[in-house]
């Protein structure tokens, strides 16, 4: 069963950064990419960044592009988000996981994930960002 746990998380004046990390466990890490997902109030979930298995490849979101930037480390199985010059606009619960299977809407706890074999598809608590003076 995969585990998911998301930290780093907090209140930041506009500007400032903030580094979240996301401990997995469960299943053979090195062998997925993994994403980033944020959920503000009243909106979609919105994929942020994926980083490929290896780690040799990343993939931003416009609305974070040249700002955030998606490591992992395989030996630890963990991975990061370092979220530099934040916005009042990035304030939202950050979410770690594998891929979606489908382009992302609605909430993103729930939201149907790759593989969709037996054991992936849960999701962590999330971790609360808000951005604000």
């Amino acid at each position: 069963q995969v585990h998911l746990v998301e930290s780093g998380g907090g209140l930041v004046q506009p500007g400032g950064s903030l580094r979240l990390s996301c401990a997995a466990s469960g299943f053979t890490f090195s062998n997925y990419a993994m994403v980033w997902y944020r959920q503000a109030p009243g909106k979609e979930c919105e994929l942020i960044a994926t980083i490929t298995s290896a780690g040799d490849s990343t993939n931003y979101a416009d609305s974070v592009k040249g700002r955030f930037t998606i490591s992992r480390d395989n030996a630890e199985n963990t991975m990061s988000l370092q979220m530099n010059n934040l916005k009042p606009e990035d304030t939202a619960a950050y979410y770690c996981n594998t891929p979606p299977l489908r382009p992302p809407s609605g909430n993103c706890v729930g939201l149907v994930v790759v593989p969709t074999t037996v054991g992936f598809g849960s999701w962590g608590q999330g971790t609360q960002v808000t951005v604000s003076s």
